[in-house]
C-alpha cells in the first residue's frame, strides 16, 4: 500500500483480525515498510491516547472489543432456551457485549454461572454481539452465599446462615449493592479464597428481613438455587393457552372420575373411579380408571414452557407456597381436574381379579368432567359413617365401589410385599403471617392408602404397555441397598435384639420381618430408620433396574405431570406409542433421555434438600420460645463430633456436641455406630431414650443445639479429669478392648 491507512481503517482491521494486532502484523496487513512504520507508530500511539485501543505487551487491541479467547460466565438460558454469557474481564466504557455460546453435540452440558474458557468471533446481530465456541470449562459454579449482612465502617461482612458453616466473608464498601445492616443477602465469591482473614464476597441480591416467618422458605430457594420466577415467554405462552376439546379424545365426561386430595391442595391432577367387573370370567373382579391430566397436550416438545419445566425438573414444595414447575394457567387451572369442568386426560382402564392382581389394562386419550373434588379426610368419614352433604350422594355409587378395588389392592400388595416402613409424615401448620401454629403428625388413613394403590397400580400399567411397544421411557429406578448398608442395619438389628437374615439373597419380606419385631417395641422408631437409611436413592433412567422398595419389576411416573417431568416424558411416550398425535415423544427427547433422567434425578434431590432444610428453619422458629425447658427424645445419629437427637413431639433433630456429653472423653466408634465413656465405659448407642434441654434453637439456620441429662432415665456417670480440667485420653487399642468387651456385655443383656 503506497498511502498510511486511516485511524478508522487500523481499527477496522483490529476488529477483524484480533489475533493479529502486533505492530509488525498491521504493517504488513497494509504494505508499510522503512520510514512509514514510524508514521504508523505515530498513529497507533494517537489512538491509543485518544481510547481506542489499548497496549498489552506488543499487540493493540480495542478495549471496547474482546479478546478472541476469553473467559466467560454462562448464565441461565432465555425464553428461546439460547445460552448466553458474561465476560469476566471487560474492560470497555460502552455497554458488556452479549455473548451467545454455542455448543457443539460433543461438549459437557453447561449451566448457570459456569465459566469457561471460549473462542470468540464478532458478529452484527441485534441480540448478541459475540459467538463463543467452548475451549474448556475451567472451574465449578462460583461460590454461592446467602447469609446475613453486617454493615461496617468499610462495607461490611456476611454472616452465612448455613448451620453446617461457620465461615464469614468481607464485603469491599463497592460490593454492598445498597444492602443494610441486618438484611437477608445473596452474594458470590469475588476473587481467590483466602486461606487467612476473610476471603472477599460480592452482594447480588438483597432478600429482605431474614427474621421474618416466610423468609424461611425463601432462604431455601435462594440457597439452593431453585428456579422460583418464570420467563415472560414462558408466562405469554402460558397464557395463549386455551382448553382442550373433545377432538381426538374419547368422551368420558359422564364417568364419574372423582379427585382425593389433601384439604389445602393446590391442584389435582389425577381422579380415579371403580366399580365391579360385569366380565363373567371375572367374577369378584373390579375394573379401575385413573385419569390424569393431558399436560402433553400444553406443554409441547421445544417449546418455552418445556424448556421452563425440564429446567425445573419438578415443583417443590414448602409449607407457606409452593414453587412450581408450570406457570399457574396451567397447574393450577387447565391442568388441573377441577370439578365441574371438561379437563383433558389420559386415563387408563384396570381390570383386576378378585384377589386384586391385575388381568388387564389399556390407555385412553379422553375428555372428562369431575363430579367432585373431594379431600381425604371427608371420604374416610363417609366410609366410617358420617358422610357429608358432598360424600352422601357419592357413597354407594363411587366411595364403596373405590374402597371394594382397594380391598382387592391390599390382598396383592401383602403378597407383594412391599417395603412397610411406619414413619409418620410431620405436618407444619402456619399462621397467616407464616408462624409456626403447631407441629404434629398426619393421620394415615386408607383414603391415604387407596389412592398410592391406584397411582401404584396405573404407574405400572405404564410401565408395561410401553416396554410391550417397544417405546423409549424413563423408568423409576430403586436398586436394592449395599452391602454395606446391609451390614450396618444388621448391627444395628443386633444391637436391638432382633435378627436380619443373611446370606441369602434381600428380599422385602426379609427387612418387613424385622419391621414386625421391632413393632410395638421401644426400638420401632429406631429400626424403621435405620432400615430407611439403608435404602438407596431412586432416580430416573431409560434403563430399567426394577423397584426394590416397591418390588416391582418395571415402574414408571406417569401419575403427576403437572409436578414431575419424568411423568411427562411417560405421558408423551404413551402419545407416540399409541399413535395419539404430534405433541408426543420426539427423537430428540430419545436421545437425550438418559442426561435428562441424570438432570431431574438431581432436580429433585435438590428440592429433597431445600424442603427439609425449610423443616428444619420452622422447627427451630417454633422451639426457639422454649429454650431452657426439658424435653424427651431418642437418640437417632452418633457423629464424631457428638450425637443427634429426635424429639418426641415435633420430630426435629438436636445436636448434642460432643464437648457436652458427661465429663469424660468418649471415643467414636465408626464400625459400631456408638461412643464409649474413656473412665467409666458408658456406651452411647442409636434408639437410647434420651433426656436433653434445650440449649438454643436458631430460626436463620435451622440450628437445634442440646444438653443431654439422663440417657434410658439414668443420669450421666462423671467421669475422672485431667489436671488441667480436660478429659484424659485413652490409647485407641484399649479403647477398642473395652468397646468390645461392652458391646457384648450390651448384646447379652438385650437377648
Amino acid at each position: 500500500m503506497s498511502r498510511i491507512p486511516t485511524k478508522s481503517e487500523i481499527l477496522d482491521w483490529i476488529s477483524a483480525n484480533p489475533t493479529l494486532t502486533a505492530k509488525r502484523d498491521i504493517a504488513k496487513a497494509f504494505g508499510i515498510k522503512g520510514a512509514a512504520r514510524i508514521d504508523l507508530k505515530r498513529l497507533l500511539k494517537e489512538l491509543e491516547a485518544e481510547g481506542h485501543l489499548e497496549k498489552r505487551k506488543k499487540t493493540y487491541q480495542d478495549p471496547d472489543r474482546l479478546p478472541p479467547v476469553s473467559v466467560l460466565q454462562v448464565e441461565e438460558p432465555d425464553g428461546d432456551g439460547d445460552l448466553f454469557a458474561r465476560p469476566m474481564e471487560w474492560q470497555g466504557e460502552g455497554v458488556e457485549p452479549k455473548i451467545l455460546v454455542l455448543p457443539r453435540a460433543s461438549d459437557p452440558v453447561l449451566g448457570p454461572g459456569d465459566r469457561i474458557l471460549a473462542r470468540l468471533t464478532l458478529v452484527k446481530h441485534s441480540d448478541h454481539n459475540y459467538e463463543a465456541r467452548l475451549i474448556r470449562r475451567i472451574g465449578t459454579n462460583p461460590r454461592r452465599i446467602l447469609g446475613v449482612f453486617r454493615a461496617g465502617a468499610e462495607g461490611g461482612r456476611i454472616v452465612p446462615v448455613d448451620k453446617g458453616s461457620d465461615k464469614e466473608w468481607s464485603v469491599p464498601a463497592g460490593a454492598t449493592h445498597g444492602a443494610k445492616d441486618g438484611e437477608l443477602v445473596e452474594a458470590e465469591q469475588a476473587g481467590p479464597k483466602n486461606r487467612i482473614g476473610l476471603s472477599r464476597a460480592r452482594i447480588v441480591e438483597r432478600l429482605g428481613d431474614p427474621s421474618a416467618p416466610k423468609a424461611v422458605s425463601l432462604i431455601a430457594i435462594h440457597e439452593h438455587g431453585i428456579p422460583d420466577a418464570f420467563p415472560d415467554p414462558v408466562i405469554a405462552e402460558a397464557d395463549a393457552q386455551k382448553p382442550k376439546g373433545l377432538k381426538g379424545r374419547e368422551d368420558l365426561r359422564d364417568m364419574p372420575l372423582i379427585t382425593i386430595d389433601p384439604s389445602d391442595a393446590r391442584d389435582h391432577d389425577d381422579a380415579c373411579y371403580a366399580h365391579a367387573d360385569d366380565d363373567p370370567k371375572n367374577e369378584g373382579g373390579h375394573v379401575i380408571w385413573v385419569a390424569i391430566a393431558d399436560v402433553a397436550a400444553y406443554v409441547t416438545p421445544g417449546s418455552a414452557l418445556d424448556r421452563e419445566a425440564k429446567k425445573r425438573g419438578n415443583s417443590t414444595y414448602f409449607p407457606d407456597r409452593v414453587v412450581p414447575m408450570l406457570p399457574d394457567r396451567l397447574s393450577g387451572d387447565l391442568c388441573s381436574l377441577h370439578e365441574g369442568v371438561p379437563r383433558a386426560c389420559i386415563a387408563v382402564r384396570m381390570q383386576i381379579d378378585a384377589h386384586g392382581e391385575k388381568i388387564g389394562h389399556s390407555f385412553h386419550r379422553g375428555l372428562m368432567r369431575s363430579p367432585a373434588s373431594l379431600h381425604y379426610e371427608e371420604v374416610q368419614a363417609a366410609i366410617d359413617g358420617h358422610p357429608n352433604d358432598r360424600t352422601q350422594p357419592l357413597l354407594e355409587p363411587v366411595l364403596r365401589p373405590l374402597y371394594a378395588a382397594y380391598a382387592a389392592l391390599v390382598e396383592a400388595r401383602k403378597r407383594r410385599q412391599p417395603l412397610e416402613l411406619d414413619l409418620p409424615e410431620r405436618q407444619i401448620v402456619l399462621d397467616e403471617d407464616g408462624t409456626v401454629r403447631s407441629v404434629a403428625f398426619k393421620d394415615r388413613l386408607d383414603a391415604h392408602r387407596l389412592i398410592e394403590e391406584f397411582m401404584v397400580l396405573a404407574n405400572v400399567a405404564a410401565a408395561e404397555t410401553l416396554i410391550a411397544k417397544k417405546t423409549p421411557l424413563l423408568f423409576r429406578n430403586h436398586e436394592e441397598p449395599s452391602p454395606d448398608k446391609l451390614d450396618s442395619l444388621r448391627e444395628t438389628a443386633q444391637a436391638a435384639g432382633l435378627t436380619l437374615a443373611k446370606g441369602q439373597v434381600l428380599k422385602t419380606a426379609h427387612l418387613n420381618r424385622l419391621l414386625a419385631q421391632a413393632a410395638d417395641t421401644e426400638d420401632a422408631e429406631l429400626i424403621n430408620i435405620s432400615t430407611l437409611r439403608s435404602m438407596t436413592q431412586a432416580y430416573y433412567s431409560p434403563q430399567n433396574f426394577g423397584h426394590f422398595g416397591l418390588a416391582l419389576r418395571s415402574y414408571a411416573h406417569f401419575t403427576s405431570p403437572i409436578r414431575r417431568y419424568a411423568d411427562l416424558i411417560v405421558h408423551r411416550a404413551l402419545i407416540a406409542a399409541h399413535g395419539w398425535g404430534k405433541d408426543g415423544l420426539t427423537p430428540e427427547d430419545i436421545e437425550n433421555l438418559e442426561k435428562t433422567g441424570t438432570h431431574i434425578s438431581d432436580t429433585e434431590r435438590r428440592s429433597m434438600v431445600a424442603e427439609r432444610d425449610t423443616t428444619d428453619r420452622y422447627l427451630a422458629a417454633y422451639l426457639s420460645e422454649r429454650v431452657g425447658d426439658e424435653l424427651e427424645g431418642r437418640v437417632a445419629g452418633i457423629a464424631k463430633f457428638g450425637i443427634f437427637v429426635k424429639l418426641d413431639d415435633s420430630g426435629a433433630d438436636g445436636l448434642v456436641p460432643m464437648r457436652s456429653i458427661g465429663a469424660e472423653y468418649f471415643h467414636f466408634d465408626r464400625e459400631a455406630n456408638t461412643l464409649m465413656g474413656s473412665d467409666t465405659g458408658m456406651i452411647i448407642g442409636l434408639g437410647q431414650r434420651a433426656t436433653v434441654r434445650l440449649a438454643e434453637a436458631v430460626p436463620v439456620t435451622g440450628g437445634i443445639a442440646l444438653e443431654l441429662l439422663t440417657l434410658d432415665g439414668q443420669d450421666l456417670p462423671r467421669g475422672r479429669r485431667s489436671p488441667a480440667g480436660r478429659s484424659p485420653r485413652r490409647k485407641p487399642a484399649n479403647a477398642k478392648r473395652r468397646s468390645d468387651k461392652a458391646k457384648r456385655k450390651v448384646s447379652r443383656k438385650r437377648r
